[in-house]
């Protein structure tokens, strides 16, 4: 078992990809970390993981209060006495035009799923630099490499995420620490449930490629391989990471795609 004893740090621990991602690794003989904002959730998660209860932690953990940041990595230190992987997977979703999104709503998708994950990285990253070992894993979305309609400030963080740490691979090299980009397609959470409107109101629907996408379960087995080796960008899903490439090579034949296409 590979990540056997090997403490790994999930932020949005409580549902979808991060639940099965705790599920699995616990398996594996992990120590687990898990973080979100719903405490009663994490306990549920923690309760499923069968065996060894000492080797799952709960820490509860609001992206978007940056100034917790600092604190909650010295906690999390000190909960198994070192971090060797940080799996960023908490985030928002949201489903609007461009034209219509409140600019409140786009700071808010923004500073949780931009400056929150990129601050608790920064907060961490002295930690493992001391140790020169770590790995820090980004859950980001095929929509880093693409936009669609009703995405504009969903695909803009996942955008920034995307140059963010692509910088900070480089720079974090010299301490061996690795840094892997994993762009999901559709999967069936409630990411889209959770999404919000233009006017900053919840979706409260799941989309229709949410639906028909990948369950969390299998998502996650393609995804142990990934991090056992540290690649450094993987795409996981249906149909639909054909776009990355299409975006890659044939930019304008994935607009006119894309203008017929129902995006949900």
């Amino acid at each position: 078992m590979p990540f056997q004893q090997q403490v790994f740090w999930i932020t949005g621990a409580s549902s979808g990809i991060g639940e099965a991602l705790a599920y699995a690794l616990h398996r594996q003989g992990a120590r687990l970390i898990l973080s979100s904002r719903r405490t009663g959730e994490l306990e549920r998660v923690r309760a499923n993981c069968k065996g060894d209860a000492s080797r799952v932690k709960i820490l509860p953990l609001d992206l978007a209060d940056t100034d917790s940041h600092s604190a909650l990595v010295g906690k999390a230190v000190t909960l198994f006495g070192r971090i060797d992987t940080l799996v960023n997977n908490g985030g928002i979703s949201q489903r609007g035009a461009a034209h219509e999104t409140e600019l409140a709503v786009l700071r808010q998708v923004m500073e949780i799923n931009f400056f929150g994950t990129v601050n608790l990285t920064r907060e961490l990253l002295p930690h493992m630099m001391e140790r020169k070992s770590g790995h820090i894993v980004v859950i980001s979305s095929v929509m880093g490499k693409f936009g669609t309609r009703d995405r504009a400030a969903y695909t803009a963080s996942k955008h920034a995420i995307q140059g963010w740490f692509d910088c900070l691979r480089q720079e974090a090299a010299e301490f061996s620490i690795d840094v892997s980009l994993i762009c999901p397609g559709y999967v069936r959470t409630n990411v889209t449930i959770n999404a919000l409107r233009a006017d900053g109101s919840r979706l409260g629907k799941m989309g229709r490629g949410q639906e028909e996408g990948m369950l969390p379960e299998k998502f996650v087995q393609k995804l142990l391989p990934a991090l056992k080796k540290r690649k450094r960008e993987v795409y996981i899903g249906g149909k639909e990471v054909a776009a990355v490439y299409l975006k890659r090579w044939f930019p304008g034949l994935l607009e006119r795609v894309l203008r017929r296409v129902r995006v949900t």
